[in-house]
């Protein structure tokens, strides 16, 4: 890093560089405070060694200049007169003090100690910087900093995008945000919804119709990102289409004899397993290799709990400012429900919940009775099968039968097969041949059921 020693005594600058020697800086040093303004200009150091006394002014007057830069460098302020006037530095912005006289090892670790001080607080402006291009997509889990290393990875490639996930774990924001890092991100970005598109409305919609003023949503997205949202729900004749559109990377207006280049990003998504589609002849083996290229998969709530807690609060203050209303906080209660809880709606339920929860609380501090009432309607209102005790036959007649309800024998059984796989559910999920998702649904209803009994 390059450092700058600024003292108005040629012998101490030439000790205090020798001290510095093999530190891995690199050195120059000026006697006046003129001086050390030219060297901020011209040299742009990391790091300033700074003396207050100066024979043309006060040392701390060049704080003034070293705001003024991007990057700032860090300031370490060397003063004769105690830490006063070292406290006086550090209100001023310097990053530390030394009071002369000082050894060659004090020196080292206070000046490499301020330069990784200088490369964290980069970092993190770096980070921020590309936060805001990630736009909503929220979370400090292991599994979301993966999903940030391959929305990345992918802005920087004109490969096809295939991002997986459940319903409500974000996909189509984490589509925005490869769009807004990549170099398309002036362009348009274009959402066509595969699961409400019929085989015959697809290519009109998709390329437009000939002598027709209305553009496809092709042409719409010239120069920039074509989102194809659940596209494994498409049709065969649809999947042909576009596997045309990606393969050759031109297509047809309806009506057309004449070929039209496609400068397009394509980005697809799905919540279904595409592999699995794919094996059961619902999805073409090439287009699933055309699109399978860079595959982003976004976790669903159950394996990021660490975050709830973080988007929880923030849906609450965003919702907050929207509606004009007091900020509301959660209950330590309410914190270990939410925590506990599998979030089959995912994200997007998570939302939604803090939205109700904030029209309809009254109190400033939510407790864990709210956030079950609305839990609870959300599952009874989802319709989820084995959830609820059906009752046909009296209990006394159905225990004289030796008949159990279906929802007891299924708990009996899903109970039965977590145990036999040491408690890893989506062990035992693949062995009962259901979603993971259906389990972490059963056993919250279940949990619910004894809370309320």
């Amino acid at each position: 890093m390059k450092t700058l020693i600024v003292e108005d005594s040629p012998t101490l600058c030439a000790i205090y560089s020798q001290y510095l020697d093999g530190s891995g800086l690199e050195i120059v040093a000026v006697e006046t405070l003129a001086a050390a303004k030219a060297a901020l200009v011209n040299w742009r150091p990391h790091l300033v060694l700074l003396d207050i006394e100066l024979p043309d002014g006060n040392g701390l007057d060049l704080f003034g200049d070293t705001e003024s830069l991007s990057p700032q460098p860090a300031v370490v302020v060397m003063t004769g007169h105690g830490a006063e006037h070292g406290e006086q530095a550090i209100q001023r912005g310097a990053a530390d003090f030394l009071t002369k006289p000082f050894d060659a090892a004090r020196l080292r670790v206070t000046l490499l100690n301020a330069g990784e001080k200088l490369k964290l607080s980069q970092q993190v402006e770096r980070l921020a910087v590309k936060r805001e291009h990630l736009g909503p997509l929220k979370g400090s889990s292991s599994a979301m900093q993966s999903v940030y290393e391959t929305v990345e990875s992918l802005a920087g490639t004109l490969a096809t995008a295939f991002i997986m996930g459940e319903s409500g774990t974000g996909k189509e924001l984490a589509a925005r945000a490869i769009h807004q890092l990549s170099a398309r991100a002036p362009g348009p970005f274009v959402v066509v919804d595969c699961a409400s598109l019929p085989a015959d409305q697809l290519e009109r919609a998709l390329f437009g119709i000939e002598g027709e003023d209305a553009q496809g949503l092709v042409a719409q997205a010239a120069n920039g990102t074509l989102f194809l949202d659940e596209v494994c729900s498409l049709g065969f004749a649809s999947q042909s289409t576009l596997l045309r559109l990606i393969q050759h990377g031109t297509y047809r207006p309806v009506g057309s004899s004449a070929e039209v280049a496609a400068n397009v990003r394509i980005i697809a998504s799905t919540n279904r397993d595409p592999l699995l589609e794919m094996r059961e002849g619902r999805l073409r083996e090439d287009l699933y290799y055309r699109l399978h290229v860079v595959p982003l998969r976004m976790p669903a709530m159950r394996e990021r709990s660490d975050d709830v807690l973080m988007l929880a609060t923030s849906f609450l203050d965003r919702f907050a400012q929207e509606e004009n209303k007091e900020p509301r906080q959660l209950s330590d209660s309410a914190a270990q429900v939410m925590k506990g809880y599998s979030w089959p709606g995912n994200v997007r339920q998570l939302e939604n919940t803090m939205r109700q929860l904030l029209l309809t609380s009254a109190a400033n501090e939510i407790d864990a009775s709210a956030i079950h009432q609305v839990i609870s309607v959300t599952e009874l209102s989802a319709g989820n099968d084995g959830l609820v005790p059906l009752s046909g036959l009296g209990e006394s007649e159905s225990a004289s039968r030796g008949i159990q309800p279906l929802w007891m024998t299924e708990k009996k059984v899903i109970e039965q097969a977590i145990a036999a796989c040491d408690g890893n559910i989506n062990r035992a999920a693949q062995h009962l041949e259901v979603a993971p998702s259906t389990i972490y649904r059963k056993l919250q209803s279940w949990k619910a059921q004894n809370l309320n009994s």
